[in-house]
């Protein structure tokens, strides 16, 4: 796969807890450990969408007219919806 490089600035306290996980022995680098953070992060946000996915297939019909699916997007449209209701 290839790489690039995203830089960050954390403070003072966040830099030495990264450095104190790689320390640790579990990641080789800083950059493994925000990776293994960032693909958490995406698996859980999908676990979130999935289950929300499934409890709106399970309730009652929401009908979006195409317009507003275009001009919000399909989830934000969705989410409006439901917290509506």
């Amino acid at each position: 796969m290839a790489m690039t490089s995203l830089n960050i600035s954390l403070p003072e306290a966040l830099k030495n807890y990264v450095e104190g996980q790689v320390a640790s022995g579990d990641w080789s680098t800083p950059s493994e450990y925000v990776r293994e953070l960032i693909r958490q992060d995406k698996e859980r946000r999908l676990g979130n969408l999935e289950q929300e996915l499934v409890a709106a297939a399970k309730g009652p019909r929401i009908e979006l007219p195409v317009a507003e699916i275009r001009r919000k997007g399909l989830i934000a449209a969705l989410r409006e919806r439901a917290r509506r209701r």
